[in-house]
């Protein structure tokens, strides 16, 4: 015998079994903190009880708010991005806002895809890693709904920009291994508009403390443990050797110290190592890893104040905030 479906439990349920209005089980819903206290345990009991589900997008359509932010990044796998977003999406959950990922790729055409399918579901901001071409520009100024790029300062931003600027990072490593004693530095980095910044940062400054010559070295993006063994033998072909090198992300970082210590070079007296990123290996190698860190929580934070601004009908103005970044000497240089 066939089995009828089992009726969706209702937000009038769970009003009758906590003996509560359907408005003030709403009110919870949407906002709990407004309700009081005991009534609000009544309700979350009644709603595990009952098993309901509450329909946020029906919530959402009727205030104009899904409540929903969707943060668009290139890739996972050994991405410098993911500490950085992970205190993000932290950042953003706690304040009650729902996180909808997307991987964009590195095409800048699958980027106005994800763009267009962020808008469709009507969130409430979109939060990219970019950087946008020119049509996915236009676009984004077109929409209604809050854009933030983060990661990056764009000259022009098509909406708010949060992060730092990639040439002072190389110009500030520059310094620090000049201040050190470096004098052969090599770069390896990969061919992304803000890695050639760090590059053209550094190199340009390394010209204004040292004058020496600047060898380099390009990989694929996304940058990963493996291309170290590459790297790290076409250095031993080269004379003279550099004396540090300096990486595009740490996980580049840490492939190569492994291959010199494998080989039996000591990091730092005869090879130094700089990393990108502060990820968590950063931290934990041995010797731990010469990096740059980037304030993913502080990021977060300016993006939900941002958020704020918009529910309450404020006007958040196309603008860059610069949220700086912080070079940690370790032990690897």
């Amino acid at each position: 015998m066939s089995q009828a479906p089992a009726r969706n439990t209702t937000l009038d349920d769970v009003a009758a079994h906590a003996e509560v209005s359907s408005a003030t089980v709403s009110r919870y819903i949407n906002n709990p903190d407004v309700v009081a206290p005991r009534t609000a345990e009544r309700i979350k009991a009644a709603i595990e009880a009952t098993g309901y589900i509450p329909n946020l997008m029906a919530g959402g359509l009727a205030s104009s708010k899904s409540r929903m932010v969707a943060v668009l990044i290139p890739h996972l796998v050994d991405s410098i991005f993911n500490d950085t977003i992970e205190a993000m999406v932290n950042e953003l959950a706690a304040s009650g806002l729902n996180v909808m990922m997307g991987l964009t790729g590195l095409l800048p055409r699958r980027e106005a895809e994800m763009i267009r399918a962020a808008l469709s579901r009507r969130v409430d901001a979109i939060i990219s890693t970019g950087p946008l071409d020119e049509e996915t520009k236009a676009l984004v100024r077109r929409s209604p709904v809050l854009f933030i790029q983060v990661w990056d300062l764009p000259e022009h931003p098509p909406g708010l920009a949060i992060g730092f600027h990639h040439r002072d990072v190389g110009r500030d490593i520059a310094r620090f291994l000049a201040a050190r004693g470096y004098r052969r530095p090599h770069i390896v980095t990969a061919p992304g508009s803000r890695a050639m910044q760090r590059r053209d940062g550094f190199v340009a400054e390394w010209a204004v403390q040292v004058g020496g010559p600047v060898t380099e070295a390009t990989v694929s993006i996304p940058t990963r443990f493996g291309h170290a063994r590459k790297v790290f033998a076409d250095l031993r072909h080269m004379d003279p050797a550099p004396d540090v090198v300096v990486c595009g992300s740490d996980y580049l970082a840490q492939g190569l110290i492994i291959e010199a210590q494998a080989a039996g070079l000591r990091v730092p007296d005869q090879l130094a190592v700089v990393g990108f990123g502060n990820s968590s290996i950063a931290g934990d190698m041995r010797p731990t890893i010469t990096t740059v860190d980037i304030d993913g929580a502080r990021i977060a934070r300016e993006a939900i104040a941002a958020i704020r601004q918009r529910d309450a009908g404020e006007t958040v103005p196309a603008s860059v905030i610069d949220v700086g970044f912080r070079l940690i000497a370790r032990e690897s240089a």
